[in-house]
């Protein structure tokens, strides 16, 4: 009979009476946890806080982050972009909360970095979705967004379409979303079933939204003066209907009642007054030179009559050539440099900790600092 009711507990009963020491992390730290599209598998979730919980579990993980980010380096295969798929894929799972400390911002700016110029990924959705990850990640994505129209990246997929639109939508462009949710319909963007679907639910929102309040009438409304109260029963209502009767150039009365006064001297006029300054005091001659430059009373000397005191001992030649400083290089960044192209792939493994913020930190605020100023948008 023991057994029948075991069998029927809820999970939660059945994980109390196993007694299990681990399991339960995410509740503790869900709220620390960012949430994926594609969702999370809870027994790598409870692996990764239970891990960033002890330090000795946390070294591991950056550990395998390396070896990712070397599986990347060595990868011989007719599909670069794979690795950088499964590095990005494993950083989401084993940070959950992601931050700054995670690295997957500047994985994100060197993986899209590294074949933005291919023609053969430029209509791969794998590498639009970075692309748009990578976005969803920085502060100003107009300029990410912008990039990939000017250089052609995932034009023929409605995923860019529909997240470019959504994207002006929350900076309240509505007339630019909507342009851009017809450029993909006209480019026929596939799926083109789901591109309509969201253009049909952004016009629904559009329908929905309140109507701005136009300026012109809010210009016309009567002026009042500071703490009058209003009647009862009164609002600005029908005092903007009357005042749009009135005659326009009725505002100008006040004005021309009052006339702008000009000032005149007294003096070009000719009319004496009280307040006419006494000129007798007035300086009728500028005096003699010696008057005029009576502050200029020194008298200039030789400048080689003082001389500098030399230190004693023996001068040398003419001025010679100083020996070329040698310039330390670390081994690490000469072996990264001798790569070549792969020097940045290493950037993620040299930095700690402090300069993996500040590098995230200056791509969130400036996504395309790292590449070529020919390949930016004007």
């Amino acid at each position: 009979m023991a057994e029948g009711e075991i069998q029927h507990m809820d999970p939660e009963t059945e994980f109390l009476a196993s007694k299990r020491t681990s399991g339960n992390e995410w509740e503790t730290f869900k709220e620390n946890v960012r949430p994926l599209k594609r969702g999370r598998n809870v027994n790598l979730l409870n692996h990764a806080l239970n891990s960033h919980a002890h330090n000795n579990l946390k070294k591991s993980l950056i550990q395998q982050r390396r070896k990712l980010i070397e599986a990347i380096e060595e990868y011989q295969g007719d599909d670069p972009l794979l690795p950088w798929i499964q590095c990005i894929k494993w950083v989401q799972e084993a940070f959950p909360p992601g931050g700054d400390s995670s690295g997957l911002v500047v994985i994100y700016e060197q993986c899209v970095r590294a074949f933005w110029h291919s023609e053969g990924y430029k209509d791969d959705l794998r590498y639009l979705k970075v692309w748009l990850e990578y976005a969803d990640n920085c502060f100003d994505a107009d300029v990410i967004y912008a990039f990939l129209d000017a250089n052609g990246i995932g034009k023929t997929h409605s995923n860019f379409y529909i997240a470019y639109a959504l994207h002006l939508e929350s900076k309240n462009k509505f007339k630019a979303a909507n342009q851009t949710f017809e450029l993909g319909i006209s480019r026929n963007a596939q799926p083109v079933d789901k591109l309509k679907a969201a253009y049909r639910k952004f016009l629904a929102r559009s329908m929905a939204r309140p109507k701005a309040v136009d300026d012109s009438v809010e210009k016309v409304a009567p002026m009042r003066s500071f703490g009058t109260v209003l009647a009862k029963g009164e609002n600005r209502a029908p005092l903007i209907t009357l005042n749009l009767n009135c005659d326009p150039s009725a505002k100008n009365d006040r004005t021309r009642a009052a006339p702008l006064s000009i000032y005149k001297d007294s003096v070009a006029t000719g009319d004496t007054g009280p307040h006419q300054p006494d000129l007798s005091h007035s300086w009728h001659t500028l005096g003699a030179r010696a008057d005029r430059n009576k502050e200029n009373n020194a008298i200039p000397g030789k400048w080689k009559s003082y001389k500098i005191p030399q230190q004693p001992g023996t001068r040398t030649g003419g001025a010679t050539a100083s020996a070329c400083i040698p310039v330390f290089v670390d081994e690490e960044c000469q072996d990264s440099k001798a790569v070549g192209c792969k020097s940045s792939i290493l950037k993620i493994r040299q930095e700690d900790d402090k300069e993996l913020k500040r590098e995230t930190e200056l791509l969130r605020k400036n996504p395309l600092r790292n590449f070529p100023q020919n390949s930016l948008p004007r």
